[in-house]
């Protein structure tokens, strides 16, 4: 069995990293609703949309 180093060249993409965290939530959001699907709501407020839109689209700062 071959494992790599410790410190050595193993590389974590923090990116996907927070997408598989993401969909992991989604799952357990979809996995909670007894039918039909997530509204879009629901799928914005598990991936906190609404926490990475501006709240002035014409506030640039």
């Amino acid at each position: 069995m071959h494992v790599a180093p410790l410190g050595g060249t193993a590389v974590q993409d923090h990116v996907a990293l927070a997408e598989i965290e993401l969909c992991g939530e989604l799952i357990i959001a979809a996995s909670a609703v007894s039918e039909g699907r997530l509204s879009a709501g629901r799928i914005d407020e598990v991936l906190r949309v609404a926490e990475a839109l501006p709240d002035d689209p014409d506030d640039q700062h």
